[in-house]
């Protein structure tokens, strides 16, 4: 039973106590046996207490639809590179310039002095355009096996003779006294060293008696005759 009912209770209790005290009325004492009865009090019917409501729970917000991807503007094209400056030509006028080979010349074999068997060799540029002597020739004897000793030094690639066409190199081919042991041949022949591994035809030149013995020998390529039979 709730505080305020309890109240309303005693309140009725005590104002019929109070009524009980002070006798019968008048009326009951003519014989009248009615006691009056005091009204209750009325009350306010006690309210239930209120529970708090609970909070509702806030919804969640609607979601809002992302924005379409917009389709990206086609890429520009690439711009034309610039085209490269054309490359300065070289200040050496014989980069171009290849050694001689022989296809690219004449050989001939002349007696210059019989009792050392000496020969002047001579090529000729048969081309159009330059090419470089290098070295010494590669001289072989007949059908002897080996080559002919070089003699003396060559200049180097950068310093070798340049052949224009139509222009000639000299050098000095000795067979040696005659020994025992030397042997003659009739021919010689003749290929250029290119310092490569170029196949070559040999040049052949006639050489009647030629004697051979150890100590033959031949010079570098010379840009004259002189100096190629002086050493």
């Amino acid at each position: 039973m709730s505080t305020v009912r309890r109240a309303a209770v005693v309140l009725v209790a005590a104002s019929a106590l109070a009524l009980t005290a002070c006798g019968p009325s008048e009326d009951g004492a003519a014989g009248g046996t009615d006691v009056p009865t005091a009204a209750p009090t009325g009350s306010a019917s006690p309210s239930a207490t209120a529970e708090p409501s609970t909070p509702s729970t806030p919804s969640a917000p609607a979601k809002t639809s992302k924005p379409a991807k917009s389709t990206p503007p086609p890429a520009k094209p690439a711009k034309p590179g610039k085209p490269g400056k054309p490359s300065k030509p070289t200040t050496d006028p014989d980069y171009d310039v290849f050694p001689c080979s022989t296809y690219d010349v004449t050989f001939t074999a002349n007696l210059a002095e019989p009792t050392t068997s000496s020969y002047l060799l001579k090529i000729t540029n048969k081309t159009g355009k330059p090419c470089r002597v290098l070295g010494h020739p590669i001289v072989t004897f007949g059908d002897l096996d080996g080559q002919a000793t070089e003699r003396g030094t060559a200049p180097g690639i950068e310093d070798a003779i340049r052949l224009a066409p139509g222009q000639s190199a000299y050098a000095g081919l000795m067979g040696g006294l005659k020994t025992p042991k030397s042997k003659t041949v009739s021919s010689i022949a003749m290929t250029m060293n290119t310092e490569s591994d170029l196949t070559q035809v040999p040049l052949k030149a006639s050489t009647p008696g030629l004697n051979v013995s150890d100590d033959n020998s031949v010079t570098a390529w010379m840009d004259n005759a002189e100096d190629a039979l002086s050493l």
